[in-house]
Parts: C-alpha cells; sequence; structure tokens
C-alpha cells in the first residue's frame, strides 16, 4: 500500500461530503468527480459496501481521485481498514474503547472525526484526545441521518464558542437552511444527499462552496489542522 505524503491536506472547515459506495463504482465515481470539482474539502466514505463489487477497488480508487485533489478521504467507524488502504483519517460515531490503541495499530499520521449530537462528554473527549473534528449531526430532520437525535443549536453555539476545534454540523442540511447554520459559527457542512443526488453534482456543491466561503466566523482565526500526531 502506498500512502500519500500530503502535508497540505487538512480538516478545517468546508464542505465535507459523505459517501455512500453501495450503489457502486460506477455510479459513486463519477459523481465524486463532479463533487471534487465543484469545492468539495473532505470525504468521508460510509462503512456500508454493495457486496458484489470489490471494495478494494472502490476504496483505491477514490483515495486515487481525491488526492489529485488534494482531498482527504476517511472511513466511517472501521480505522483497521486505514492499516491496508491510503485513507487519510477515520470517523467515529461513537467514542472507541481505546483510542491510543488504534493510533499505535495505524502507526502513521491521520484524521480523526467524531459525530457529538448533543452530548457534552463526546464534546470534552474529543478536546481532551486532540481529536481533529467534530460534527453535530442531525441538526434537521434526514433520511440519511435518521439514527441521530435532533441537535439543539444553542449546544452548537456554546460549544463553538468555548473551542478551538473546527466545527461541522450535518443531518438535512440544504442550500435554504445553511445560512441559520452559518450564524451558529461552524466551520463547516457535512452533506450526503445534496450533493450525491443531484443532477448536477459540480453544481451543487459549488453553491455549497460559495455560500460557505462568505460565512462570518464569530471565533477567533485557529491555525489549520494538518494531520492527528
Amino acid at each position: 500500500m502506498e500512502i500519500i505524503n500530503c502535508k497540505t491536506m487538512k480538516i478545517d472547515g468546508g464542505l465535507y461530503l459523505v459517501v455512500d459506495p453501495r450503489p457502486g463504482l460506477q455510479d459513486v465515481f463519477p459523481k465524486i468527480k463532479e463533487a471534487l470539482e465543484g469545492g468539495v474539502d473532505v470525504i468521508q466514505l460510509w462503512n456500508s459496501w454493495n457486496l458484489e463489487e470489490s471494495q478494494e477497488e472502490l476504496i483505491l480508487s477514490i483515495c486515487d481521485l481525491a488526492h489529485q485533489y488534494q482531498v482527504p478521504v476517511l472511513i466511517n467507524e472501521h480505522w483497521r481498514y486505514l492499516e491496508k488502504f491510503p485513507l487519510d483519517g477515520v470517523h467515529f460515531d461513537e467514542i472507541p474503547l481505546d483510542l491510543a490503541h488504534i493510533r499505535q495499530s495505524i502507526n502513521r499520521s491521520f484524521f480523526i472525526g467524531i459525530t457529538c449530537g448533543n452530548d457534552q462528554l463526546r464534546v470534552d473527549w474529543a478536546v481532551n484526545n486532540n481529536i481533529d473534528y467534530i460534527s453535530f449531526c442531525s441538526m434537521f430532520p434526514s433520511s440519511t441521518a435518521n439514527s441521530c437525535d435532533l441537535v439543539n443549536p444553542d449546544f452548537v453555539r456554546q460549544v463553538r464558542a468555548n473551542t478551538h476545534i473546527p466545527v461541522y454540523v450535518a443531518g438535512g442540511i440544504t442550500l435554504d437552511n445553511l445560512p441559520a447554520m452559518m450564524a451558529l459559527g461552524i466551520d463547516g457542512v457535512a452533506v450526503v444527499s445534496e450533493i450525491m443526488k443531484s443532477s448536477d453534482p459540480r453544481l451543487a456543491a459549488n453553491r455549497f462552496k460559495q455560500t460557505l466561503n462568505h460565512r462570518t466566523l464569530n471565533h477567533p482565526k485557529r491555525n489549520e489542522t494538518i494531520f492527528s500526531k
């Protein structure tokens, strides 16, 4: 496995694309390419697969494509995939049992993110363990985030005001409700269907990116997050 040594990759906000790989490589690959052309900053692959296709081919193809745009690719939950694929990080939905063991096992730099919901304990864990970013899900009812409780926007605003970690919001995010999310002081948004089910993923991504580029941050400027230590 060849690991891309790309220290210019970062996770510090912007447009985060979550990809369901079950439709297969021929379906998702061209959409991801268009989304990257439209300005996607981070990609996460759900740990759910089309059993009739090669996971290896799909992951390698998407990593190779994203790295051409200097965009990191993370896997959802299944951190051991970082041992055999050139993935750039892992996103957890729950606090992992032994983070020290995970970092030692991977034995290279990689990003870590976690979904926090309304849970202050997860936020504290992220801060105490030097996690690269946190995500709040779900901000709105969503078919792709139906396992998440709705998050209190005031909690997001409070966390943003009291931590330096990049903050994303997810779940039902659209261009219509994006301004309300930006008013919370967030750094970025994670989207699924608004891009992957769009008839023009490039245009959809670009519209999100242009809106985010005009955001007004309500917290001090931070240093960019460059790979977890």
